[in-house]
């Protein structure tokens, strides 16, 4: 086999372009880079070096606290903020128990329609329509299911509309319009503040870190969590296994005098 030369690359720019990558991601590429021009150095396929090996990489960060999880106790309180006795409460209820049952993005429960809450053998399914136009089925919790049904029961716009957004906005809800992704993102923060609950930027996605935290930590499979939250890549998901990190095993609370 015929050998060609290489040279050393400066920077993670000319390797992937201007184009804007997180850190985890330029260090994956790299990485498989790196085991590529290694094997082909063995195979004498390329002579003067891995060229990845000039390649400064970026820093390991860590993802603790950047996107906050609620505990048990705050997740409840949260479940139980909105007034069951009103419409309106009776909806932000249903959403809640959609965000902190099944751990979706705001866009994606934005997205749900009547027609998403589907039978599947035998058991009641959020077909959830993801990034990139994927779409995930997700067994639905019982507690999301009575919310749904409780809301629908007042609401009934599903009567009149069958294929109809499943959360629709308490002024005109005959448009057609469901209620928006910020919507959805601004009913969390008032429900949070008006049940005490002060957590530095917590928004939707806070609830989905919890709803992925509290799944992993209850004993569900990692590798089930990533395809139940829709990541492609497992390392996403690990951001969220926080049982290492569990405040109840510090060792500052064995210290004893």
């Amino acid at each position: 086999m015929g050998q060609f030369s290489v040279g050393r690359t400066a920077s993670t720019g000319s390797v992937f372009g201007q184009r804007q990558q997180s850190g985890a991601t330029v260090r994956r590429k790299l990485a498989a880079l790196s085991s590529l021009f290694d094997h082909l150095l063995d195979a004498n396929a390329v002579a003067g070096g891995n060229p990845v090996h000039g390649v400064k990489r970026p820093k390991i960060e860590t993802n603790e606290g950047k996107t906050p999880a609620l505990g048990d106790y705050q997740a409840k309180a949260l479940l139980e903020a909105p007034d069951p006795a009103t419409l309106q409460g009776l909806r932000d209820r249903a959403i809640l128990a959609v965000l902190l049952y099944h751990g979706l993005r705001r866009e994606e429960a934005a997205r749900l329609s009547i027609q998403d809450m589907q039978e599947r053998r035998g058991i009641k399914h959020l077909r959830v329509h993801g990034k990139g136009g994927k779409l995930r089925y997700l067994p639905m919790h019982p507690v999301a299911i009575e919310r749904i049904h409780a809301y629908l029961e007042i609401s009934r716009h599903h009567m009149e509309q069958p294929a109809a957004p499943l959360f629709v906005p308490l002024r005109g809800k005959t448009t057609g319009s469901g209620l928006s992704a910020d919507g959805i993102y601004s009913l969390v923060g008032r429900y949070a503040r008006a049940a005490g609950i002060e957590v530095a930027g917590l928004g939707v996605h806070g609830l989905r870190a919890t709803a992925a935290t509290n799944a992993l930590e209850h004993e569900a499979d990692i590798a089930k969590v990533q395809q139940w939250l829709g990541h492609a890549n497992i390392s996403t998901t690990k951001i969220y296994d926080r049982r290492g990190l569990r405040p109840e095993d510090s060792p500052s609370f064995k210290v004893r005098y």
